[in-house]
């Protein structure tokens, strides 16, 4: 007893130097853990300074959504079964590149790069024969899901990041309750955090006329820690098989009649016939596997035969935690070094990492003309202070930037040259570089490339263009204000 007492008197006359120890230990150990990991200096020394400088603060938000999940592998994807069948393809169209470069179509003969990375990358194979419709007005791209909706007589795949439960998300579950009555088979995933305000009583309504609805990686306390920074920010519909949407568009009003604080939502989706529907069925079934465990095999079914006879080329490419790399960001970077007259980018969350930023800078320095269109306003304070810290060095580099006034343009495009096109999910940021799952469609086709070419100029006359005048006459408040974000830019 006199022992305890000796060790209770000890610990408490130390108490204060005992949680000094474990503090420092906890912190210099966390910090050595994010060094060890060995990622981009930028982001490991912006952690690493806010862990030091705000330990508490730095601790919780690094558990919740600094950690490095890509070597881990969130997810196996070996029992799905196609994925054996895709790689042998993508090893098939890479070796048949090699052996014929001369005798391919002109179309994917100058871009025969970028393609070999990217069916190397993440196995996205080269689709030839497509049509492909540009919408970039939300109430005719509703108009043409629901069309299309309406039309189903076997399947419906849906997910999307945000659900919410308005007019439009209403209309759009009341034809898949409908479809599920008529035996039309009905899968749904939502993004568990994107979709958080959606109610229990929607989900449930679909449940119980016989949609399949699943969350991406649900959030629960303490699983949060693990899941909440890693989100499925991708936006697929795929109907009979033969028809299917990707874009930029949630399901949400706003993308029709606007929002009260930012106006007019604009963005971009693309309606898809052809062989790239069946790229697209293939990424929703796997995201289905991940969330239910159920490996759904009815070739028949789900990827019927195609019979589009348009020369359309293009690859269905996608990223995440789950991949062994970056590959938007790596085909983003590559058909920028590859530019040789313009690149243009829009972009609502514009936070590159380094090797964008200084291909960026170093196209528009060797005589490259690349434009730029960021918001004038956004829905994320934060992002939007972030954005406009890179604008300096931007302009500095001789980019146009623009600043969009009419509404808020959502959209995630670039175009390069009048031939290569990207139409996606992925922001030209971080997040969706290397945290998000994300999708998006590599188009090398003159006709699609112009179109989307002549609407970005169309915008350029709804944008204040940036200049090295009025950007340096900005408040003084608003350089502290970008200055701080750009600090803790890398963390988004």
């Amino acid at each position: 007893m006199l022992l305890l007492n000796f060790f209770h008197d000890i610990i408490l006359s130390n108490l204060p130097w005992i949680i000094l120890v474990i503090y420092l230990v906890t912190i210099f150990s966390t910090a050595a853990m994010i060094i060890h990991e060995k990622r981009d200096p930028a982001k490991t020394s912006t952690w690493v300074l806010l862990i030091i400088l705000l330990p508490i603060v730095g601790l919780v938000f690094y558990i919740f959504f600094g950690q490095n999940r890509r070597k881990e592998k969130i997810f196996n994807r070996k029992g799905f079964q196609d994925l054996e069948q895709i790689e042998y393809l993508s090893h098939l169209q890479v070796a048949n590149f090699r052996r014929n470069k001369q005798n391919f179509n002109s179309k994917i003969s100058n871009h025969l790069s970028i393609i070999t990375l990217l069916l190397n990358n993440s196995k996205a194979l080269l689709t030839e024969f497509n049509d492909i419709a540009i919408f970039q007005n939300g109430q005719q791209a509703f108009d043409s899901i629901i069309d299309s909706l309406y039309s189903a007589t076997s399947s419906i795949h849906i997910e999307f990041y945000i659900i919410n439960d308005d007019k439009i998300g209403n209309r759009i579950k009341n034809i898949l309750i409908t479809k599920a009555k008529e035996g039309v088979k009905v899968r749904l995933i939502y993004d568990d955090v994107g979709s958080w305000s959606l109610p229990k009583k929607y989900i449930n309504e679909l449940r119980e006329a016989g949609v399949e609805v699943y969350p991406f990686m649900e959030v629960k306390f303490p699983l949060l820690t693990s899941k909440v920074n890693y989100r499925n920010h991708r936006k697929i519909v795929v109907v009979d098989g033969m028809v299917a949407y990707l874009g930029g568009m949630n399901i949400a009003d706003r993308y029709i009649e606007g929002s009260r604080r930012l106006g007019r939502w604009h963005d971009t989706l693309l309606r898809i016939e052809g062989e790239a529907v069946h790229s697209l069925q293939v990424i929703f079934l796997l995201d289905w596997y991940f969330v239910t465990g159920d490996i759904v095999n009815n070739r028949t079914q789900y990827f019927p035969e195609v019979r589009v006879t348009n020369y359309h080329p293009l690859q269905i490419v996608t990223s995440g935690p789950d991949s062994d790399w970056a590959s938007i960001m790596q085909v983003f970077f590559l058909a920028i070094t590859r530019a040789t007259h313009h690149i243009y980018i829009s972009s609502p969350y514009f936070i590159p990492n380094e090797s964008i930023l200084t291909a960026l800078k170093t196209a528009a320095l060797s005589g490259v003309d690349v434009r730029i269109i960021l918001p004038g306003k956004s829905d994320s304070p934060v992002v939007y202070w972030s954005s406009l810290s890179f604008v300096s060095e931007l302009l500095d580099a001789g980019i146009k930037v623009y600043l969009f006034q009419n509404g808020f343009d959502h959209s995630k495009l670039i175009m390069i040259d009048s031939a290569f096109s990207s139409v996606g999910s992925a922001n030209m940021d971080i997040r969706s570089f290397e945290d998000n799952f994300e999708v998006a469609a590599i188009i090398y086709d003159e006709q699609i490339t112009k179109n989307l070419e002549s609407s970005f100029m169309d915008k350029l006359i709804q944008c204040q263009i940036i200049t090295p005048e009025n950007w340096s006459k900005r408040p003084l408040k608003h350089s502290y204000k970008e200055a701080l974000a750009r600090l803790i830019s890398p963390l988004f």
